[in-house]
C-alpha cells in the first residue's frame, strides 16, 4: 500500500468555536514543526516546503484566525491580540496533541510564536526566523509613523500611517524594494490570493486591529531578549535580504545573544519561501536532524 504520510493533507479543526484550517504531512511519531505565516499571507506560504520538510519531521501549517480559510469572526466576538491568536494557537496544539516542536516565526506569526515560547520554553524544540522581529534594530525609519501610533493611537497619527491595506501594497510585500531580476522569479498568485482573503467585507478592519497590536509585541522585546539568554534555543536564521519592512540589523541582534545561530542570507525579500524554497526547505531539514541528534 502508497504510503501517504509526505503528501500534504487539508483539514479543518473548531476550536474554541472557531474553525482553524491547516495544512500538515509527515509522520506524526517524528518531531514536529509548526510554521506559523505572517501578514498578508497564509499556510498557503508553506506550500513548498510542507512535503520537502515531511521526509523528516511533522509538519504543521494553521491558517491564523482572519487569514485563509480559517474563520473571521467579528471584532465584537474575538479579541485580535496577538496574545488572543496565541490562546487559539495553543488550543489548537492540544487538540492535535502537538506536545514540543520546532517554531517557524515569520513576520505577525513572530508575536504569535513568541507568547507560544515564553509560556513553555519546554516544548520549542528550537527555532527557525525568517524575516521575523523581536528586536529594536530590526525597526528602521519606516516605523517611525507606526511608533507613533501604537504610543498614541489617535486619529491624527493613525491619518500619517501609510495607506497599506490595498492591492499595490500587498504585491509590495513580496516584491518591494528589490532589484528588476529579482522581483521577475515572484509568481503573481501570492498577491493575488491574499488580496482576495483580505479584501472580503470586515476583513480590512479585522487586519488593522491586529497591526495596532504590534506595539504591545515591541514592548515584549526585553521579555523576548530574557527567553533568548535564558533558554538558548537552537536558532536558525533565514533572512531575505531586500525586506522592506524589517532591517538586516535584526540578523546581528539574534547574534548578539544566541549561543547556537546559523544565519542563511538570500537574494530575495520579505516572501522569501517564494523564491528559494528549495534552498530553505534543505537547510531546515538539516537543521532539525542536527538539533535532534545532538550535534547544535
Amino acid at each position: 500500500m502508497q504510503n501517504h504520510h509526505h503528501k500534504t493533507r487539508h483539514e479543518t479543526i473548531n476550536v474554541g468555536g472557531l474553525d482553524i484550517f491547516y495544512r500538515h504531512a509527515g509522520d506524526p511519531e517524528r518531531p514536529a514543526i509548526l510554521l506559523l505565516h505572517g501578514y498578508p499571507t497564509s499556510s498557503y506560504m508553506y506550500r513548498n516546503v510542507i512535503e520537502p520538510l515531511a521526509e523528516t519531521a511533522y509538519v504543521v501549517a494553521p491558517d491564523l484566525p482572519s487569514f485563509g480559510y480559517s474563520s473571521a469572526p467579528s471584532p465584537d466576538d474575538y479579541d485580535y491580540t496577538f496574545e488572543n491568536i496565541a490562546d487559539t494557537i495553543d488550543a489548537f496544539l492540544a487538540a492535535r496533541n502537538l506536545e514540543r516542536f520546532f517554531l517557524y516565526l515569520h513576520d505577525f506569526g513572530t508575536p504569535v510564536g513568541y507568547y507560544l515560547a515564553t509560556r513553555r520554553p519546554d516544548r520549542i524544540r528550537g527555532l527557525i526566523v525568517q524575516n521575523g522581529n523581536a528586536h529594536e534594530e530590526g525597526l528602521g525609519p519606516s516605523w517611525d509613523a507606526s511608533r507613533a501610533y501604537f504610543a498614541d493611537p489617535s486619529e491624527a497619527n493613525r491619518a500619517k500611517l501609510p495607506d497599506w491595506m490595498n492591492f499595490e501594497t500587498t504585491r509590495y510585500q513580496y516584491v518591494g524594494e528589490q532589484p528588476e531580476r529579482i522581483t521577475r522569479l515572484y509568481p503573481p498568485d501570492g498577491w493575488h490570493l491574499d488580496w482576495d482573503w483580505l479584501s472580503r467585507p470586515g476583513n480590512t478592519d479585522i487586519q488593522f486591529r491586529i497591526f495596532s497590536d504590534y506595539g504591545a509585541h515591541i514592548a515584549r522585546f526585553p521579555a523576548i531578549a530574557a527567553y533568548h539568554r535564558e533558554h538558548q534555543p537552537p536558532c536558525l536564521m533565514l533572512w531575505g535580504r531586500h525586506d522592506p519592512f524589517f532591517d538586516i540589523n535584526e540578523i546581528m541582534a539574534y547574534h548578539r545573544v544566541l549561543d547556537t545561530l546559523e544565519i542563511h542570507v538570500f537574494e530575495s525579500g520579505h516572501q522569501l519561501l517564494e523564491t528559494h524554497h528549495r534552498e530553505c526547505a534543505a537547510l531546515m531539514s538539516r537543521f532539525m536532524l542536527e538539533v535532534e541528534a545532538g550535534q547544535l
